[in-house]
């Protein structure tokens, strides 16, 4: 196994330096640098995840024309779709996950319209298999488990309009959200926020079924997805909070209908609690108490405001919307041709007080 391993090493480091010089050879001079910033970015070598210069060097071309960015996700795509190697597919999602964390308005917008073919399996690797070793197969794994992710946080943002997500972590563990987040919030809808939160919800639903987590420890790359992946979910559990917070505020103007979807969404989120607990060795944190806690209340208020108006607690009537569940789910899937929707009210970075998530052990 050792010599297997050590040889597919040598034939990795061998197919890259003939794919960086096929790139400068055959390339045309304009584009040259933009492949050659992609196979860097995405080597065959197992042991490190991208270097951040090499990053920065993909990311750098959001700040060219619009054409030099589409060129940009393009080739990244092809080299996912293309490669059979587990490193080399990991590589390109940690890539593509800094486009939607770090990357500008341009790349992101690219991203956000690459043609695919439909469906939920937006970066289409459901099928994905590294033949290679036992080791390469349970990478496998987290490679498709890890292109849900990303096709459940682009999701998110198409129902957003905007990519929520930055290079810094977001908390929630004080009043800590700005006056523009929370005029942005404020002004949407009940049922508009109720969305949102089950965008964000089913993210984290997502995040919850990683495979065995022994790899976190041992596999540098899986390593640093974990570690994305935990401040990711810092940044969906300070947005669904401030969501909540504001829906506090308006359970007396909630129909019936959407005190049962809120309460199935809530509910959704809580039997996430152990898995996080398990995944995040921090969830018990302030951020972290603080949504629970008010996960509860707002539960509690609802089954009692609408226990007396409508003479059946919410509860009794979700087994009803459960059924109709899969019915919803329609609205939630990703078509060819759908783009990300950016409105000049949507596009405010969050700025909130950064408190880092413990690293994954």
């Amino acid at each position: 196994m050792g010599r297997r391993t050590k040889l597919r090493d040598i034939v990795g480091a061998l197919k890259d330096k003939a794919s960086i010089s096929k790139a400068a050879l055959l390339s045309k001079p304009n584009t040259t640098a933009l492949h050659l910033a992609v196979l860097r970015a995405t080597t065959h070598e197992p042991s490190s995840p991208p270097h951040e210069k090499h990053i920065a060097a993909v990311l750098a071309f959001g700040h060219s024309s619009r054409p030099t960015a589409s060129l940009c996700i393009i080739t990244l795509m092809d080299r996912l779709q293309n490669t059979h190697n587990s490193s080399v597919a990991l590589k390109c999602l940690i890539t593509v996950h800094n486009i939607i964390r770090r990357g500008t308005f341009i790349l992101q917008d690219q991203l956000s319209i690459y043609p695919s073919s439909g469906g939920r399996n937006y970066l289409n690797l459901s099928n994905f298999r590294d033949y290679a070793n036992s080791e390469t197969w349970e990478l496998s794994s987290w490679v498709r488990w890890y292109a849900r992710v990303l096709e459940q946080l682009i999701f998110t943002c198409r129902i957003l309009g905007g990519f929520f997500l930055s290079s810094s972590t977001l908390g929630v563990g004080e009043k800590d959200v700005s006056e523009e987040e929370e005029e942005k919030v404020s002004s949407l809808l009940n049922g508009d926020l109720i969305k949102e939160i089950d965008a964000f919800v089913g993210a984290v639903e997502e995040m919850c079924k990683a495979p065995d987590p022994v790899h976190a420890q041992s596999n540098k790359l899986v390593y640093e997805v974990m570690k994305l992946i935990a401040d990711d979910y810092q940044s969906a559990q300070k947005e669904i909070t401030l969501r909540i917070y504001e829906l506090r505020e308006r359970l007396s103007s909630l129909s019936f209908g959407e005190s049962v979807e809120l309460v199935c969404v809530l509910r959704r989120m809580e039997n996430c609690k152990e898995r996080l607990s398990l995944q995040f060795l921090n969830n018990k944190t302030t951020a972290a108490e603080l949504l629970w806690g008010l996960i509860r209340e707002v539960k509690d208020r609802i089954g009692t405001t609408k226990d007396s108006e409508a003479g059946v607690r919410p509860e009794t009537v979700e087994r009803r919307l459960m059924v109709s569940e899969s019915a919803r789910l329609g609205e939630r899937v990703l078509r060819s041709g759908d783009s990300v929707r950016f409105s000049s009210g949507r596009l405010e970075l969050n700025r909130v007080s950064k408190t880092i998530l413990e690293s994954v052990v």
